[in-house]
């Protein structure tokens, strides 16, 4: 009886264990940067002379992580990118955008997609919602790539827990377009408000709302 006694508080130490463990990737754009912390040869924006944010620590990511007893497995963001292949200025991202970089997130338990602010602040074109059969021209909008990536994440990582992060302050077509997308492939959408910003990124105050958020929409 003792020896099973034991092997049962073992198991569920084990078990205990394991949830704490859990990995985290993440693919994101500059919200999601820190120096020496993603890619070599990727653009960060954190630490930022018009920003208070200057420790790691500081990050979203970093916060909803330390507060969940998560670690990281890694953490592919890239300054400037848009989730579709259209970046600023019309010009061709599909060398540095999220579809370029759906590989690349290790094994992850949980993978956090947090783009679209480039894409809306780029006005890189919102298109036609398209599920499969996705041609070059239906990448370059905001829905196809977005649909496309989604549907790739899905196929790619099965045994992950996707979730995807919508910033605040996005015009409403963009919006309405990741509610959409994220509604047919059932992937839970969490949309942001209230995040204070400087330099039009998140301060400490506004990593913290966004950990915070994070924290009460991931059960």
């Amino acid at each position: 009886m003792k020896k099973f006694i034991l092997l049962t508080l073992l198991a569920a130490t084990a078990i205990s264990a394991s949830a704490q463990t859990k990995k985290v990737s993440i693919l994101g754009d500059s919200y999601s940067t820190f120096k020496d912390y993603n890619p070599e040869g990727y653009a960060p924006f954190y630490p930022d002379a018009n920003n208070d944010v200057t420790e790691v620590g500081q990050t979203w990511w970093s916060l909803f992580i330390e507060a969940r007893g998560y670690q990281l497995e890694q953490n592919n963001s890239w300054g400037g990118t848009t989730i579709c292949n259209t970046g600023y200025f019309g010009m061709d991202s599909s060398r540095s955008g999220f579809l370029s970089r759906v590989d690349m997130l290790g094994n992850p338990d949980i993978i956090f997609v947090f783009g679209g602010t480039n894409d809306a602040w780029a006005h890189s074109p919102v298109g036609e919602y398209k599920f499969a059969d996705w041609t070059a021209e239906d990448l370059k909008t905001f829905r196809g790539g977005y649909a496309c990536l989604l549907d790739t994440l899905i196929k790619k990582y099965p045994e992950a827990q996707i979730y995807s992060i919508q910033n605040s302050e996005l015009d409403e077509a963009y919006n309405e377009s990741s509610r959409e997308v994220c509604a047919h492939y059932g992937i839970q959408l969490i949309e942001l408000h209230d995040i204070d910003k400087q330099n039009g990124h998140p301060s400490i105050a506004g990593m913290q709302s966004i950990c915070d958020q994070l924290l009460e929409a991931v059960k």
